[in-house]
């Protein structure tokens, strides 16, 4: 029978001739991969481990199980290479039985240096380095489930409802010889499938029929069966393995959105990286568990595990706590005419490993992948992915992320059974209100079509405030403001089959610098290593909870110029009262925000109640702005004193005020603008902007806007050298007449 065997300790690490003893999971870019600029280490390095041979019975086979390798590796015993691996987010197996002596020396050498043909190559995150999941010997009967198939674990559950009767379809896949498998479901029935076999290697299939299923039913009630399935040969057991899957049934419908189970189920979601401050991506399981109730905490009931496939103790975790989960491949940001095959071999990994997971209702092709637009071999590479996931997989959806500046006729859209966009109107581009217009745009033309938002966000660093928050200046304040807006927005369009916050919690991506904290993406809610909550987290609990709480915004704008402040509430309760240094100043009914006006001279103690739940929080009016609460000390000022320069030029003359579409009537406005472009795309999230492509839609979107609001979306200063040098360029250049 089988034996499981961790297999973390006592391993060496080389890197550039340096060596040390490790304890997996690791990374070698733990530390240079989270703080950015400079580029991180995207090298090889070897990991290796000496061990005797292990206590094997005649016939039996040793493999060695590798949960997560980034991102291409050899696996060598004793100067034989047993086998390769490219994709650092799956599950493989080396077979190295033939390969066994006495003593060994097993080498695996681990690369994530760029290539042309192994994803993700480019992308906003970091391509951590290592042996950064858990490795196994499994020793098993020469008779055994398969474990050489993509990395699965040789059975395959498929759970459907007739009649109110669930029918589970039942395939188990050995190597060997078997007389019988026999399955069991707890608390149900026994039964043994129908065997077929040839050259040792074999298939068995049966149905077993649930009356009266239990159903899983999302996060109220997430019910999963137990399955256990038994090789016998020659009438002894050869092989056990065992697993869990949910009886439900779900679809998506274009007008009216998400439904489990036949019941509308609106899907209030969060985006989610496998990492964290200070270890990179090698958690612990401690680190996913306290992910999850986070992710609870705030009310989502889905999750959209991006952009690769996460380890699987996460995935149990989102089936045992009823998390509906959009689980997609690296197939990200820039098409590789060369790496077909290896979007080909992870989406098969991905769904072979995955199957019975309850959670899962798509597998997604790519992320933004039109980047640098879109060719015939892209499209043909999706073609081919789509086909695979309805082959391997009919019951559930293929998806799709679009980048926001593919033109929504693309044939892109409607390739996938569902899609999502990725929008960041009030971010990057636009203002929050462009995206009530590009769904009510999108729904009118495409009724049919369903549509989801796939990703949308705003960066914040959680020291950074501001009375007056606007785009672009990175501050709690703002981002609090457009999560406001976004979850008003949702609430009024019930076709949106499902919205996924960008992110729970903020990543690591290296090549970013911004804000005075580089190599971080700081959309997340959640602080990189998990210890504070922004305030936005807040908004999303109030409209998504149902327990009872209320929560004081800009506890963390602390140091106040103004003299009359605002003092902002969150909460799921519809009544809440404001104390200001313990004296009643006003009550209020309302739903999710709270708004209170109050006059400050000094320090005071500030307090909400509502029932039996209460926040307090201190603030003080002071004479001048805290420089803590700017991304630079450049960028220091009042924000309640008038701009000393509004950079009107001479009449007849170009100036920062006018907007691009004005500046670019004339050849040498234009190539200013031009310059401006290239340098932001260049330096937009990292550097992925470079190469990009802006759609018509979005050109004149941009066109529209002034350059003085470009300039601050890019965290250029108004009052700088940079700004005034613009400015004073402009003012020499005649408008084009009305």
């Amino acid at each position: 029978m089988r034996n499981t065997l961790l297999w973390n300790e006592d391993w060496e690490f080389i890197k550039e001739g340096l060596k040390e003893t490790v304890t997996l999971p690791h990374t070698w870019n733990a530390v240079d991969g989270q703080t950015g600029p400079d580029p991180y280490y995207r090298g090889t390095c070897i990991y290796l481990k000496n061990f005797s041979r292990p206590v094997m019975e005649e016939g039996q086979r040793c493999y060695i199980e590798f949960r997560g390798v980034n991102s291409s590796c050899n696996v060598i015993i004793n100067g034989e290479e047993v086998m390769s691996h490219d994709g650092g987010y799956s599950t493989f197996r080396a077979d190295i039985t033939d390969y066994l002596a006495d003593t060994n020396e097993l080498k695996v050498i681990v690369s994530n240096e760029p290539n042309d043909r192994v994803y993700p190559q480019r992308a906003d995150f970091t391509f951590y380095g290592g042996i950064y999941r858990n490795v196994y010997m499994l020793i098993v009967d020469e008779s055994h489930f398969d474990l050489d198939y993509y990395g699965g674990n040789g059975l395959m559950v498929t759970p459907s409802i007739e009649n109110g009767k669930a029918i589970v379809e039942v395939k188990a896949f050995f190597l060997g010889e078997a007389d019988k498998v026999r399955v069991s479901v707890d608390g149900i029935r026994e039964q043994d499938l129908l065997v077929q076999c040839k050259n040792k290697k074999g298939i068995a299939t049966g149905t077993i029929v649930i009356d009266d299923p239990h159903l899983w039913n999302g996060v109220e009630d997430p019910y999963l069966y137990k399955i256990t399935a038994t090789l016998l040969c020659n009438g002894k057991e050869c092989d056990r393995i065992f697993d869990r899957f949910g009886v439900r049934e779900f679809y998506v419908d274009p007008q009216k959105g998400f439904y489990l189970n036949g019941k509308s189920y609106p899907l209030h979601g969060v985006s989610r990286h496998q990492d964290r401050a200070g270890v990179g991506n090698a958690l612990t399981k401690e680190m996913h568990e306290e992910d999850i109730e986070l992710i609870l905490s705030m009310g989502a009931n889905s999750i959209r595990l991006a952009h690769y496939q996460h380890d699987q103790y996460f995935y149990d975790l989102c089936d045992e706590k009823g998390l509906i989960v959009w689980a997609e491949i690296p197939y990200i940001t820039v098409h590789m005419d060369n790496g077909r095959d290896n979007t080909v071999s992870q989406m098969e990994e991905l769904i072979t490993q995955n199957y019975n997971h309850a959670s899962i209702i798509c597998w997604a092709l790519s992320n933004e992948i039109t980047l640098r637009g879109v060719t015939e071999d892209l499209i043909e590479n999706h073609k081919i992915l789509n086909d695979i996931v309805h082959q391997m997989d009919p019951k559930r959806y293929s998806a799709m992320a679009n980048l926001f500046l593919l033109e929504t006729d693309s044939p892109l859209v409607t390739l996938p059974d569902i899609r999502g966009y990725n929008l960041y109107y009030g971010w990057y581009v636009g203002e929050m209100e462009d995206n009530d217009k590009w769904f009510d745009d999108f729904h009118n033309k495409y009724p049919d079509v369903a549509i989801g938002l796939t990703e949308y966000g705003a960066d914040s660093v959680i020291g950074l405030q501001s009375p007056k928050p606007q785009k672009g200046d990175y501050t709690e304040s703002y981002q609090a403001l457009y999560h406001e807006h976004m979850l008003e927005m949702f609430s009024k369009r019930p076709y949106i089959w499902g919205t996924y916050l960008w992110n729970m919690f903020e990543f690591a991506a290296a090549g970013r610098d911004e804000a005075g904290d580089p190599g971080k993406n700081h959309k997340g809610v959640i602080t990189f290593d998990r210890k504070h909550k922004k305030d936005a987290y807040y908004i999303y609990k109030a409209w998504w909870t149902k327990k009872p709480f209320v929560h004081l915004c800009g506890r963390r704008y602390h140091d106040r110029i103004e003299s009359n402040t605002q003092i902002k509430v969150y909460s799921n309760l519809d009544e809440v009262t404001l104390f200001v240094d313990g004296r009643e100043i006003e009550k209020q009914r309302g739903s999710h925000v709270f708004k209170f006006d109050v006059e400050i001279s000094r320090v005071h103690q500030i307090k909400v109640v509502s029932g039996d739940c209460v926040d307090e929080m201190e603030i003080a009016k002071v004479d001048e702005p805290n420089p803590s609460y700017f991304a630079s000390k450049d960028e220091v000022h009042n924000w309640f004193d008038e701009p000393k320069n509004e950079f009107d030029g001479q009449e007849g003359f170009l100036s920062i005020n006018n907007t691009i579409a004005e500046i670019s009537e004339v050849p040498e406005g234009k190539a200013i603008v031009d310059k401006i472009m290239n340098d932001m795309k260049a330096h937009t999230a990292g550097g992925m902007g470079e190469g990009m492509t802006l759609s018509p839609a979005m050109l004149a979107m941009i066109a529209r806007q002034s350059l003085k609001k470009i300039l601050i979306q890019g965290g250029i200063a108004i009052d700088s050298e940079e700004a005034i040098k613009l400015n004073d360029a402009l003012n020499r250049i005649k408008r084009v007449k009305d």
